[in-house]
């Protein structure tokens, strides 16, 4: 009855807070933002407030009926996931038998410790996709980070769409728009924790990639990956410089400059786009940074001032962007003081939505986010918070990028914590990003230091990812003491890793070998757009995706469905396995997407799918559709640790203090396993199956070793 008491007063704290605002901002990639304050909106909303008090008794009695009866069947209280996003399973098999990690030793002698399949690819939007349904990607429709719109022929994000109302209301210089933002889930299926909810258990969800827009259950919900920031982009840094002569190009952030007089620099924030205003202007909010010989320097935001001292972040500050008409939306950034000297230099991270004020929904139920932030302060929103691209891009160094990623993942324990205190049944589960960050930027720096060949790496650096696993290893013991023994434990990655030095452009192979064609004559490769479709028969988008131009498909299709098709996916698949680089064979396998996924939304993957050899992965510029010179060559960049490889070459892991029935366990099976303990049917639609069936239950302690 406990967890029906707090989702009785989370509701009622949601009816108070939602019910008694009249404005709600949305913002969206390209979107903008829109608002709705009428007083129609008001009444109605009011007049739902007293519909659901009225009506709550009669829904309690019958879910708590409902719910008695299925806790009877459960031959669990709990279930708690820890997600370690891409902690590698040898890696981690590595360090406990240097006795570096007794916590997970202890939890593998408890149960059991096992590589889990993965999915194909081998990425977080795919694999934690699969993870929530139990399914293939034929029948949750999430393929890769991105897809092409078959018929625009534009790259776009597969996991969520948002759109604005076009209709706006003219008011002098202002344009209000009518109407609410639209969020769309790309993810089909539903997610384990909703079947629960059906059957009246109660589910505490924190950041598992894939959640946005947050969608109703029973439970709560804080949204992650493809979540995006306040400007609508899923990532925009900043970079300031008061040298006039100063030019890069940045791809994942903006340049901004600083002008600065008398000791004075300024410059603005760049906010999202103001739909209150003709042709949608990015809202600005103006700074200043004073500076001072012997002491820090002050950063002033109208009223409010912040000391900034070099290479030191400051807290999280939140910006209000005034739109017009008394409404403004507000955001969150850290800034970085990069350097004073010749030039005046500072990173500003991506600005994030506020959670305590969110510009548009971010979790489930919507005051959700607002509890956390009154009780532990501001904290990252967006989905891929840590932001590699500053790094990437040589803005920020690797420390000041590691210290990011750790104030992160420390705001991510304190509510999980808190979670797992208010979730004493049901299931909690919670996703930590920070093996995922930290070893896409420190894997292959790790793999270089230990062959010793490389003095120029600091001891300081080759120690991230040993420290970064024992740190992982600690909060598993802290998670464990605090279970008891009718709580099931998991702790999982999606993934593993690898080193990635070299990238293959599947775009540029296409073009040298007569499949694609560009354009006579074209401004830029990027985003398919130099591409000549009515003599082209392939192309690729994203991590390794292969699709054909097939005729009544693609926008300018030539390929005929059929015999056609099928014959050219195989001259493909067979020249790309013969592809060399010096004496290596680069590719692996070239999957048919047609035999390796089921469902009714087969019809939208890819056509052929690459899996690389470890080592390899897709070039940069070919995500985005774009084309290299070379078609293989290094990875120059500091992201050179990935997942996107074959498949079998990077299992997750999974440690459980039960003991499985299988020795094989697949993504897939996680969900079903969860609803099988709680005595809950698994859906028909599931591919995956429980692995702890009721004869393989065994009870076990479940206390941690403190490190």
């Amino acid at each position: 009855m406990k967890t029906s008491k707090q989702l009785l007063r989370l509701w009622i704290l949601a009816l108070i807070l939602v019910y008694s605002s009249s404005v709600l901002a949305y913002v969206g990639p390209g979107a903008g933002f829109a608002i709705a304050s009428t007083f129609f909106t008001l009444l109605v909303a009011f007049g739902l407030a007293i519909l659901t008090l009225l009506t709550w008794p009669v829904k309690f009695l019958f879910k708590a009926v409902l719910r008695r009866k299925r806790m009877n069947k459960s031959r669990v209280k709990r279930v708690v996931i820890v997600g370690l996003d891409g902690q590698d399973p040898e890696l981690t098999e590595e360090f406990m038998q240097k006795g570096m990690l007794p916590n997970f030793s202890k939890l593998r002698e408890q149960g059991g410790f096992y590589r889990l399949g993965t999915t194909l690819p081998a990425e977080s939007p795919v694999a934690w996709s699969s993870f929530q349904t139990g399914c293939n990607p034929g029948k949750h429709r999430i393929f890769d980070f991105l897809v092409p719109n078959r018929k625009s022929l534009l790259p776009e994000l597969s996991s969520a769409a948002i759109s604005t109302s076009p209709k706006t209301l003219k008011i002098g210089k202002y344009r209000i728009p009518v109407g609410k933002a639209r969020f769309k889930v790309g993810r089909k299926s539903q997610p384990f924790w909703k079947v629960l909810g059906d059957y009246g258990i109660f589910s505490s969800i924190l950041r598992v990639p894939i959640t946005f827009p947050p969608e109703k259950f029973r439970g709560v919900l804080l949204s992650a990956m493809c979540l995006p920031d306040l400007k609508g982009s899923q990532g925009t840094f900043f970079y300031y410089t008061s040298n006039p002569q100063e030019d890069r190009q940045l791809s994942s952030g903006v340049m901004l400059p600083l002008e600065v007089q008398d000791s004075v620099a300024r410059g603005v924030f760049s906010g999202p786009e103001n739909q209150f205003q003709k042709d949608n202007p990015d809202m600005e909010l103006p700074f200043e940074i004073h500076m001072f010989k012997d002491k820090p320097c002050k950063l002033i935001i109208e009223k409010d001032e912040y000391e900034l001292s070099e290479k030191v972040y400051t807290p999280w500050i939140p910006l209000d962007f005034q739109a017009g008409l008394g409404k403004k939306v507000r955001g969150l950034c850290r800034v970085l003081l990069l350097e004073r000297e010749p030039h005046l230099r500072i990173y500003v991270t991506p600005i994030q939505v506020d959670p305590e004020k969110p510009a548009f929904p971010i979790a489930y139920p919507a005051p959700y986010s607002i509890y956390l932030a009154k009780r532990q302060g501001p904290f990252a929103t967006l989905g891929v918070a840590e932001d590699t691209s500053g790094l990437n891009e040589n803005i920020i160094d690797e420390m000041a990028f590691f210290e990011q990623c750790q104030f992160i993942h420390q705001e991510r324990e304190e509510m999980f914590f808190d979670a797992l205190s208010k979730t004493p049944r049901g299931a909690v589960v919670c996703v930590f990003d920070i093996t995922d960050r930290v070893q896409h930027m420190f894997l292959n720096t790790y793999e270089l230091a230990k062959t010793g060949e490389h003095p120029e790496i600091s001891d300081e650096i080759a120690r991230v990812i040993p420290d970064l696993y024992q740190q992982m290893d600690d909060l598993v013991g802290r998670v464990m003491e605090k279970l008891d023994e009718d709580t099931t434990l998991m702790v999982m990655s999606d993934h593993g890793f690898k080193s990635f030095r070299r990238e293959i452009n599947l775009n540029t192979w296409f073009m040298e070998n007569g499949y694609l064609t560009l354009k006579d004559s074209y401004d830029s490769t990027d985003y398919l757009q130099a591409i000549n479709w009515s003599k082209t028969k392939a192309y690729s988008v994203g991590f390794g995706g292969i699709y054909l131009n097939v005729r009544d498909r693609e926008k300018h299709g030539i390929v005929r469905m059929g015999e056609e098709m099928d014959l050219l996916k195989k001259e493909i698949a067979e020249k790309l396995l013969s592809l060399r680089d010096g004496e290596d064979a680069p590719i692996k396998e070239v999957y048919d997407t047609r035999q390796v996924y089921s469902g009714p939304y087969v019809k939208d993957a890819p056509d052929l799918f690459v899996g690389f050899k470890v080592g390899y992965r897709a070039a940069w510029a070919a995500v985005t559709g774009n084309i290299d010179r070379e078609i293989i060559q290094d990875n120059l960049k500091p992201w050179a640790g990935d997942h996107n490889m074959n498949p079998p070459d990077v299992p997750g892991m999974l440690f459980c203090n039960q003991k499985l029935a299988v020795e094989n366990p697949d993504i897939t099976d996680l969900g079903p396993t969860v609803l099988d303990l709680f005595g809950v049917p698994i859906p028909k639609y599931c591919d995956g199956k429980s692995v702890i069936p009721s004869e393989a239950v065994v009870k076990k302690s479940s206390k941690g070793v403190s490190s």
